[in-house]
């Protein structure tokens, strides 16, 4: 039988990793913010970057508790749920409006994305995501699972760095949106404040998993799983 079927809550953990990634991904970048931080001036930022690294918080909890294997399974859910939420958008906002209705130009505003930043957030969703799972998987084994404040913020460092690192570049390099030669900095910004917030929530992380822990009677190590993302079996199988 498989293994996911004896889990009470795993469901639960899924479908939060998968409204979190909507939502940030959807209704956040639609709105651009700008706070004054001491000691780094007025920093400004697509709103959506104060609730997306929950999503990796989300995917930390999966590997941690339940095994890489699991955590693949939720996220190509999460790629699925995102390509068709922007599948959706694209076609809702090329829909020609009523004659009466006067929003058409504000819609487009919040959900019009063009193709090359869906196609960037699906990218760097997927990749980050992985290379998160992978990293934390790992050293998990390395610390023979000491340590849980390790795994999640070094983790979260590969996962955030490569996310933001392919999805700049590959949504506004060379667009005119930013200028090109402030993407390091737009970069930097980014990744800091994504692993600002995972750092931040860490004592809650600290509490899911020790809940999820013992009431599910789990505590998986991967030891023989294969890190393949496109495989779907939990184990190698055996020669």
């Amino acid at each position: 039988m498989d293994r996911l079927r004896k889990y009470h809550y795993i469901d639960l953990v899924m479908v939060a990793f998968v409204v979190i990634l909507i939502c940030s991904n959807l209704i956040g970048p639609g709105k651009v913010a700008q706070v004054k931080v001491p000691f780094f001036g007025l920093l400004t930022f697509g709103a959506g970057i104060m609730f997306f690294p929950i999503s990796y918080i989300f995917g930390d909890i999966l590997t941690e508790v339940y095994g890489y294997a699991a955590s693949r399974r939720v996220i190509w859910a999460g790629f699925v749920a995102l390509a068709f939420a922007s599948f959706m958008a694209w076609v809702i906002v090329a829909l020609p409006p009523a004659d009466f209705w006067k929003d058409q130009a504000a819609y487009e505003s919040v959900y019009g994305s063009t193709w090359r930043v869906s196609l960037a957030s699906l990218v760097s969703f997927w990749a980050g995501e992985f290379v998160n799972s992978y990293v934390l998987a790992k050293m998990k084994i390395w610390t023979r699972g000491k340590w849980l404040w390790t795994r999640m913020v070094g983790s979260t460092l590969f996962g955030q760095a490569v996310d933001s690192i392919i999805f700049f570049p590959l949504a506004f390099y060379g667009s005119g949106e930013f200028p090109d030669e402030k993407m390091p900095y737009i970069i930097f910004v980014q990744f800091i404040a994504k692993v600002g917030v995972e750092v931040f929530l860490t004592p809650v992380t600290y509490k899911i998993v020790a809940w999820l822990k013992r009431h599910e009677h789990e505590d998986y190590y991967d030891y023989n799983t294969d890190f393949n993302p496109f495989v779907f079996d939990h184990e190698k199988k055996s020669k």
